[in-house]
């Protein structure tokens, strides 16, 4: 838990809990917590570094709760793979293309899902050909979001040029690379994907529908405070096969494992996916457990599903 990315303190929060829930049934853990430095360390113990290597070598299964870049973009997991220990979570090669937005969009695209249109734009390439193609893509508003982070971080939604160049920049602090989406107006919906349960090898979670505050978008902020409001989305039938085989076939696609959850936009009869994270939070506000709970699988028994996911 931890690790030198943005998603820092999330990946703790996430980190104590799984701590707490495994604890309680019974199983010896310890928590490793990766500063933001890079170092590892030993439970809360924070005097002496150790090496990776060292730490994979003294426990059954490794349960990866790092979020963003380090935790779920490969490098973690290449650690893990080298030192032969399992772990949970999906492996290197499709945790790199997940967390890469220009890719993953381009894998869903290819697969048959319905995405945003969008201009991927290089940090210093930023020019007017860009402008008159963020032009003809949409009207305003426009969301802008760096190519490889999490939880909304650094992602804005913008009316003018003046704000995109200064949404830009912002993006362009956290990565080489990011993208102009047109804005779908819509209901704001994830899907959660859990491996081996309930006798399917891909078991779509109901949808959350996500309601943030009047007047904001489901930003790193709301996403923690409590103040979102978070529901059983009101699907039944077709739409609700479309968001759950949408979830499942993001999740294929891409090469996951164990388990994920998918964002999208529903608009009309159209479900437009934005993302697939490869580590949901599992933080007491997170989603992926809240879904969980609605098929009775409460949190101590999801996190000893994904122990055993790994383990196998």
């Amino acid at each position: 838990m931890g690790g030198p990315s943005s998603e820092h303190d999330v990946s703790l929060a996430t980190g104590k809990n799984v701590v707490r829930a495994l604890e309680s049934l019974g199983h010896e853990v310890t928590g490793v917590y990766v500063a933001q430095s890079g170092n590892w360390f030993l439970g809360t113990a924070r005097g002496v570094a150790y090496d990776p290597q060292s730490v994979c070598g003294r426990f059954d299964v490794m349960f990866n709760a790092l979020h963003g870049e380090y935790g779920e973009d490969g490098r973690v997991q290449q650690i893990f793979e080298q030192n032969r220990v399992p772990y949970t979570g999906s492996g290197v090669a499709a945790s790199a293309l997940a967390i890469n937005k220009v890719i993953s969009r381009e894998i869903f695209k290819n697969a048959g899902l319905t995405i945003p249109r969008a201009v991927v734009i290089r940090r210093d390439e930023f020019n007017s050909q860009h402008l008159k193609d963020i032009h003809q893509m949409s009207a305003p508003p426009w969301v802008v979001k760096p190519a490889s982070r999490g939880s909304s971080v650094g992602v804005s939604i913008v009316m003018t040029f003046e704000e995109l160049a200064k949404a830009l920049e912002h993006a362009f602090t956290l990565d080489t690379l990011a993208l102009v989406e047109e804005h779908i107006a819509g209901r704001e919906i994830t899907c959660g994907v859990l491996e081996d349960f309930d006798g399917k090898k891909h078991y779509a979670l109901h949808p959350v529908e996500i309601i943030p505050p009047e007047g904001r978008f489901f930003d790193y902020e709301v996403k923690y405070n409590g103040a979102t409001q978070e529901i059983p989305a009101p699907f039944f039938g077709e739409m609700l096969r479309l968001v759950q085989t949408a979830a499942v076939l993001a999740h294929t696609a891409l090469g996951l494992r164990h388990y994920s959850r998918t964002d999208m936009i529903i608009k009309g009869t159209k479900a437009y996916v934005l993302e697939t994270n490869t580590l949901p939070g599992l933080t007491s506000e997170s989603l992926f457990p809240k879904a969980a709970s609605w098929t009775k699988l409460e949190f101590p028994q999801l996190c000893e599903h994904l122990l055993k996911l790994a383990i196998s």
